[in-house]
């Protein structure tokens, strides 16, 4: 049997088994191990999984994973994001579109506080969305507004996605966090653009909030805006430290959840709960992403023994004669197919044995690649009809936005971040530049 069928039987066997329900690690690592069970044997299928588990061990910047994690949570259930929301409402209420403008601050906060999409988008459906439907919002652009903004928690630092994406890949976490930093405020301000034009052709889709909502005393709007400010306050004690070079990534992690953890005693909100529910969640969310992280690697393994990406490369470039970017164009249109039915962490892990290595072969920079995988996620996410953020959308919101409601909402935002995406592509620099300054100073 050819490797390429090999690896063909794998692929299938794999996603089967997606299908029928099981767990994505549990069926990407059973099919490595299996596979390296018939391949080389009872000694190399034990090893296979043995030695994937002592890299994953001694991969020092996993530390950051539960910290950052923590920190969000901490945060989160602390209510501290709602003193950014009162913030925002208070000091954009004026603006046509000013709290949807506000929201997507929010959304950018958030990811620099949890790092998960799914954070940001809980927040925003229960704290931001309520209030914007009672302000008089159009609800097809606020739904679209808190899909569009709560995606960018995988691309903002600290992105959990990019973490894993880093220990397939095998490239610096701290890069790719700064590689996110610039494609992340940019998507964030085509966002904004494109709300303060619509808002200002049609005023009905957000108006402006009555004058006697905007009637605070200045004491009062400062205070919010001291309180609201916090969270970034907490970012800049983390990032500062590590982007001049004072701490390693794993002690800025620290940093970051003991601010959020004493920001929270501080501000009289730490409760057992909070600790409890924090800790538990974080627990939960930094186990399944190390079994995931432990069933790619054992996955990825079992590829470079068969030789198999070699192999793909010459049907791509020899056989069908295609060029570089036109392979890397369709990687990522596989990516939005792959999205209608699977989130972003599955996505990867199937397809970066096979990706990771072919991206390099084609000569392109591994960094930027994993920024483009992860504004292509964004986009997998919000794609009709199966697009995972359009169902936490429909589970999240009140009864009266409807599912067409949610699948028109996001169209024009889907079209700004394909406008993005394609920049990136276009000019490299605007990922490389921040992690090329940094690491090179």
């Amino acid at each position: 049997m050819s490797y390429e069928t090999i690896a063909i039987l794998m692929f299938s066997s794999m996603m089967l088994m997606l299908l029928t329900g099981q767990r994505v690690f549990g069926a990407i690592g059973f099919v490595a191990v299996v596979s390296a069970f018939f391949l080389w044997g009872d000694r190399g299928g034990y090893d296979l999984g043995f030695s994937a588990a002592m890299k994953l061990m001694k991969w020092y910047p996993l530390l950051t994973l539960p910290m950052f994690i923590f920190m969000g949570y901490i945060l989160s259930n602390s209510r501290i994001a709602d003193d950014l929301y009162k913030m925002f409402h208070v000091w954009m209420g004026g603006l046509r579109g000013g709290l949807a403008i506000g929201t997507i601050g929010l959304m950018v906060l958030i990811s620099a506080m949890n790092g998960l999409s799914v954070a940001g988008m809980a927040i925003g459906a229960t704290i931001a969305l309520p209030e914007l439907l009672k302000r008089g919002y159009d609800k097809q652009m606020v739904t679209g507004v808190i899909q569009a903004g709560s995606s960018l928690g995988i691309l903002v630092p600290p992105s959990v996605v990019l973490v894993l994406y880093a220990m397939i890949a095998r490239q610096p976490v701290g890069q790719l966090w700064l590689a996110g930093v610039l494609p992340g405020l940019m998507m964030a301000g085509m966002f904004v653009l494109y709300i303060a034009v619509r808002c200002w052709v049609q005023p009905s889709l957000g108006p402006v909030l009555p004058k006697e909502d905007r009637d605070i005393p200045m004491a009062e709007k400062l205070a919010l805006l001291r309180a609201g400010l916090l969270p970034l306050g907490i970012f800049a004690a983390m990032m500062v430290p590590f982007v001049n070079g004072w701490t390693s990534l794993v002690e800025s992690s620290a940093i970051g959840a003991i601010a959020a953890l004493l920001a929270a005693v501080l501000k009289r909100r730490m409760t057992w709960d909070v600790f409890y529910h924090s800790v538990r969640s974080t627990l939960g969310i930094s186990c399944m992403f190390m079994w995931i992280i432990l069933a790619a690697l054992a996955f990825g393994a079992v590829f470079d023994g068969l030789g198999a990406v070699k192999a793909i490369e010459d049907v791509f470039t020899e056989k069908l004669g295609l060029s570089p970017w036109m392979i890397l164009i369709l990687m990522q249109l596989s990516f939005i197919l792959m999205g209608t039915f699977l989130d972003d962490t599955a996505m990867l892990v199937i397809v970066a044995p096979l990706y990771v290595p072919l991206v390099k072969a084609l000569g392109f920079d591994l960094i930027w690649y994993g920024v483009l995988y992860t504004i292509t996620t964004q986009i997998a996410y919000m794609t009709p009809p199966f697009g995972y953020n359009l169902f936490l959308m429909r589970a999240m919101a009140p009864p009266e936005i409807g599912l067409k409601d949610i699948y028109v909402s996001i169209i024009p935002f889907v079209f700004v971040m394909v406008l993005a995406l394609t920049l990136v592509m276009i000019f490299p620099d605007i990922a490389l530049w921040l992690p090329e300054s940094v690491y090179n100073k």
